[in-house]
């Protein structure tokens, strides 16, 4: 069978596994959300339980929805055993291996209760009322009763973990999470109050010893014939659970046998090379190997922050999936990258992740490929205040911090007003990149060089601005240089872990920082480099014109010095 055919049949199979793993997900997610809020009513009363009962069942025991929740409850367990045979590691992250536990321990904590309920009331003719059940779990079985307050934890903890990475790629869910984490707090602490104030108000019941009679007799309850066949019928189901898990896990001990012969070599950019059976993922291989991987929605497919770019061996790999080309076109990846959780190698490769092991959901959104880093030209401007540091130290390190900070605000506006991105401070010194999509793009550059010079003059308005407001706390107006220059640059996500962000490096940025400097020996605001000017579409004043020599560069570099940003930022502007 050739490669692409076995990728095809491999995508496939990975599509429809994923989508019927989440579509059934929701469908029992929703009936356990439900059956909550049901039990949290018994806070109020046994009546208001039991109003919420005949809602509830009312909707779920309609044959056609009763019908999918079984289906759905069936295709989901045998999704889980297949993903846990497919498995060719069982290494994970925490929150994982607790989704995966959590989930193979929820059919046995609830086989009791589904057979005592659902299946007897139809079986035997009765009504498995709220005060039926209660009076079994809370009077005379307690230790089922725990049983079933941890089997409503266990369920309800393992839904939320299934949720949390779905939910945690939407744009909105950072915003939403503390309210949604609040709730899956809340909703099982009310639902086990309510359980338990239910079953205290059942306790009290039993004292008039009329009540028990009457409700034998009215909900036609089952005699002990039919106890010992529901009891019959969980032991059964604990040994059909029990025999499934061992089946599954020794068909990966004799699949890891056959296979032991036939590893495939995955070499990593460090020099890490990991030997692994046929059908293994390269991220179940790097989790096996311990080198850190990141994927935030749990090797699913679905947030592209596991991805990797092939070094060799390309070639013989499966093609993607219609899914896979997706995530990854979502990103902007180039052609030689691949999704770590997808790719099943069938000969030896190399591969490098590409994004930090930290990764977050951030970077599982559309944001351009320059993010992993590309070559552009784009606009470069630094400015930095003169004579500050004279000026802070002779004032206190909190008026230092709010003049810094006002300065700052106003700066950051500037950028942001004309289109810029807000690169850095340092120090007391600011750098700000123009025309990185049009850079993608291909531009000219008279989009990115037009946005500087706007952003230049924003910036001497705003000084000039923040001057009149601190005139009474200043011993003279705050200064400030600006440096432009436009040019080739590398872009993309640098720096370590939580400090990581959209930064360039490269000749041009060295070019820029001068011309901020030569601010200060060509007694002028603004310092452009003749390549802005000509890309922005301005005439070249000989009158401005000078020769700067540019450390690292052996010929000199024409340049405008500008006395006002501001005043030359209008008249570029109308000229324009």
């Amino acid at each position: 069978m050739t490669l692409p055919a076995i990728g095809r049949i491999t995508a496939n199979w990975n599509r429809y596994l994923g989508r019927t793993r989440l579509m059934t997900g929701l469908v029992l997610f929703f009936y356990v959300l439900t059956h909550n809020l049901n039990h949290a009513l018994g806070i109020v009363s046994l009546q208001w339980l039991e109003a919420g009962r005949s809602v509830f069942l009312g909707f779920w025991r309609f044959k056609p929805v009763e019908g999918l929740l079984f289906m759905a409850a069936f295709l989901h367990i045998l999704v889980a055993l297949i993903a846990l045979y497919r498995r060719h590691s069982l290494k994970m992250p925490f929150w994982e291996a607790a989704q995966l536990v959590l989930g193979l321990a929820t059919p046995p904590l609830l086989m009791l209760h589904v057979l005592g309920t659902a299946y007897a009331s139809e079986q035997y003719h009765f009504k498995d009322s709220y005060a039926y059940v209660l009076l079994t779990l809370w009077v005379f079985q307690p230790w089922n009763g725990a049983l079933q307050a941890i089997a409503t934890l266990v369920t309800w903890i393992h839904g939320c973990i299934g949720m949390a990475y779905w939910l945690r790629l939407k744009p909105w869910y950072p915003r939403a999470r503390a309210y949604l984490f609040a709730l899956a707090v809340t909703i099982p602490v009310l639902s086990l109050i309510g359980f338990a104030d239910s079953g205290r108000a059942i306790a009290e019941k039993l004292e008039d010893e009329t009540w028990l009679p009457a409700l034998i007799e009215r909900d036609n309850l089952p005699n002990q014939e039919a106890a010992a066949e529901v009891y019959a019928l969980r032991d059964l189901g604990f040994w059909i659970c029990g025999g499934l898990l061992t089946f599954v896990l020794g068909a990966r001990l004799v699949r890891a046998q056959l296979n032991r012969r036939r590893a495939i070599a995955i070499s990593y950019e460090g020099g890490a090379v990991v030997h692994i059976q046929s059908g293994t993922t390269v991220l179940e291989a790097s989790r096996s190997a311990s080198i850190p991987h990141a994927s935030v929605c749990g090797g699913r497919g679905r947030c592209s922050t596991c991805r990797i770019k092939v070094l060799k061996g390309a070639a013989q790999l499966p093609v993607p999936s219609d899914d896979e080309r997706r995530v990854l076109a979502r990103v902007g990846a180039a052609p030689d990258t691949r999704l770590a959780c997808q790719l099943r190698p069938v000969a030896p490769v190399t591969v490098t992740p590409l994004l930090p092991a930290q990764a977050g959901p951030q970077q599982a959104h559309a944001r351009g490929d320059y993010h992993s880093g590309r070559e552009m030209e784009i606009a470069v401007l630094f400015a930095d205040l003169r004579g500050f540091t004279q000026l802070s130290e002779r004032r206190l390190p909190y008026d230092v911090v709010f003049l810094l900070n006002r300065y700052f605000k106003a700066m950051g506006e500037a950028v942001s007003g004309a289109g810029g991105h807000l690169d850095k401070f340092i120090g007391d010194g600011v750098m700000a990149l123009f025309g990185i999509k049009s850079g993608m793009e291909g531009g000219d550059g008279k989009a990115a060089c037009t946005q500087a010079l706007e952003a230049a003059r924003r910036m001497s308005v705003n000084l000039e601005e923040l001057n009149r407001h601190l005139k009474d706390d200043l011993p003279m107006p705050l200064r400030i240089g600006i440096g432009i220059h436009f040019g080739p640059a590398i872009v993309g996500d640098m720096g370590y872990g939580p400090n990581q962000h959209l930064t360039a490096i490269g000749d041009t940025v060295n070019t820029a920082s001068r011309l901020e400097t030569a601010t200060k020996e060509l007694d002028c605001q603004l310092v452009i480099s003749e390549n802005v000017a000509r890309a922005a579409g301005i005439a070249l004043d000989p009158a401005l014109m000078h020769q700067l020599q540019v450390r690292g560069r052996e010929q000199t570099l024409g340049v405008l010095a500008i006395k006002s940003a501001q005043n030359f930022g209008e008249a570029a502007a109308a000229a324009d």
